[in-house]
């Protein structure tokens, strides 16, 4: 029990400091779960990332549930969730009360500014990261720069994408793996 609350806490804490969505909360999550308490190995984390981009709702959400279950099973998985969906849940609540009587002055406005300017910034590192533990290979490389073009440029929507390559996994590396 100790071991879920710790979790819980953890969840919160970067649930209540990250601003930005899932992407931005992938490395302080990563930080946390594989390099700090190492409750994760690296593979298995980029793993869970994987699989939770997969499912539909917000990639944080899935992945606090896999997590969660990871470590302490069904418990785990409600812990994890409601670690990370907590304090989102109280600061919406805290803006839809008290935002409208204060967005018209000057500081708070720059501080919504300056937190925005960092979130790309969090979503880069979230990337950066992720690619470390990627096998550097032709194949990876094609299924990376496809996947770019084909959103960029072609306007696929990322669910396509993620679904063929899925199935490119499922057809040219099954063999592979035994």
């Amino acid at each position: 029990m100790k071991r879920l609350l710790i979790m819980f806490f953890s969840f919160f804490k970067i649930g209540s400091f990250t601003f930005g969505g899932g992407y931005a909360m992938i490395p302080l999550i990563e930080a946390e779960v594989v390099s700090k308490k190492k409750w994760l190995s690296k593979e298995d984390f980029l793993d869970i990332v994987v699989i939770s981009q997969t499912f539909p709702g917000a990639l944080v959400v899935n992945c606090s549930l896999f997590i969660g279950y990871r470590i302490g099973g069904p418990l785990g998985a409600i812990i994890g969730l409601l670690g990370v969906v907590l304090p989102s849940f109280f600061i919406i609540l805290c803006i839809a009360v008290f935002f409208m009587k204060f967005r018209q002055y000057y500081y708070v406005n720059l501080i919504f500014k300056g937190i925005s300017a960092a979130v790309p910034v969090l979503v880069l590192i979230a990337v950066v990261s992720l690619s470390k533990s990627l096998k550097k290979n032709y194949a990876n490389f094609i299924v990376i720069l496809l996947s770019i073009v084909s959103i960029l440029f072609f306007k696929v929507h990322p669910v396509i994408v993620i679904l063929l390559s899925g199935l490119y996994g499922v057809i040219f590396l099954g063999k592979k793996v035994k």
